[in-house]
């Protein structure tokens, strides 16, 4: 576990730059039901120069989802759970209100486990759901997906592009001076954009949402972003049919992306983002089977792609190294091993960017 050291209380508070260095982070999903443990085992693995995260802890229940916990951020906007899943409603309801707590109380122990170390961490990452994938999960009055209309679709990237606001000052007020680095989760984005998601009756699918329109909700959410202080916002998408296109074209600094089956011409896409000097979130560690991958495999499986595609040594300190998914399914011990692999992970990079 990485050791930090306390911060003077009497010196300003301040906004650092990004590291210029392999640097290691996890993708949100936490086991357990614990936020403090979470917070600990997080911020002391992850210590400088590595990029420490606000933990999202599924197995509390409803409301700690990713879908519960993105949509208690909505603005004029409420929600409430059915059989079928989250649906929006007129006024807030016990779930909602559930999930707003649990965000809160997340944000509260962030700011008790932070407050207590000997240097607080440069920076600190939350993740949000996207609009897309937001509108795939929300239902609503009659039961069909808010995807199915242009006019709800519209409304939620509103709403929650009106909503970061307030959720990126309360997380600034519980780390002082840490830099904001926000992941923008689009896990449904290749089903949206193909029309395979299925309608509520099963019976067929919704109509497929146009390329143009996902880049303009991407770009509403992330302009409010960076307006409310985000000073890094990567969208996180699966490697099947991924828009690295979209997500460069709606200004994000960085892709977010599982490494594992990305094609040839996929990796030569990222190594244009890289040129043009957006960041890349190698999903390197297969989180998917029984052992970890050895830190030599992990390494190559990076730095090879990288070498052959002609990029130098130097430009991998644009990359942040993550788990191929979220740690919520393992147990604490081996999802806290995961993001020490992770850091050894990084640790070898430098040292082939070093040459």
């Amino acid at each position: 576990m990485r050791v930090t050291h306390r911060q003077d209380p009497s010196k300003p508070a301040r906004v650092s730059a990004a590291p210029l260095e392999v640097t290691a982070t996890g993708l949100g999903p936490w086991p357990g039901e614990d936020p403090v443990e979470a917070a600990r085992i997080i911020r002391g693995e992850l210590g400088s120069p590595h990029l420490p995260f606000l933990a999202e802890l599924p197995d509390r229940g409803v409301g700690s989802d990713a879908l519960g916990r993105t949509a208690s951020l909505l603005v004029e906007m409420a929600v409430d759970v059915q059989p079928y899943g989250w649906r929006l409603v007129d006024r807030p309801g016990k779930d909602f209100r559930r999930a707003a707590s649990a965000l809160s109380t997340d944000i509260n122990v962030l700011a008790d486990v932070a407050g207590a170390e000997d240097t607080a961490a440069a920076e600190i990452k939350v993740q949000l759901l996207g609009p897309l994938s937001l509108a795939a999960g929300l239902h609503l009055h009659n039961g069909e997906r808010s995807l199915i209309d242009y006019g709800a679709r519209r409304d939620v990237a509103a709403s929650l592009a009106a909503g970061v606001g307030s959720h990126l000052s309360r997380v600034s007020s519980a780390v002082p001076g840490a830099r904001l680095v926000v992941q923008l989760d689009e896990p449904d984005i290749a089903a949206v954009l193909a029309g395979t998601i299925p309608t509520s009756s099963g019976y067929r699918t919704l109509r497929a949402v146009g390329g143009q329109e996902v880049t303009e909700s991407w770009r509403l959410v992330i302009d409010a972003l960076r307006a409310a202080g985000a000073a890094e916002i990567a969208v996180s998408v699966p490697e099947i049919e991924a828009p690295f296109d979209r997500i460069l074209a709606a200004g994000a600094d960085g892709i977010a992306v599982p490494l594992k089956a990305l094609t040839s011409r996929q990796w030569e896409q990222l190594a244009g983002a890289v040129e043009a000097g957006k960041r890349l979130w190698a999903g390197t560690l297969d989180v998917g089977t029984s052992t970890l991958p050895k830190v030599a495999d992990a390494v190559d499986s990076v730095w090879r792609p990288w070498h052959q595609l002609g990029l130098p040594a130097s430009s991998l300190s644009t990359v942040r190294i993550t788990p191929s998914a979220g740690l919520a399914g393992h147990t604490p011990s081996t999802a806290t091993a995961a993001l020490n692999r992770l850091t050894q992970v990084a640790d070898g990079l430098n040292q082939r960017a070093q040459g």
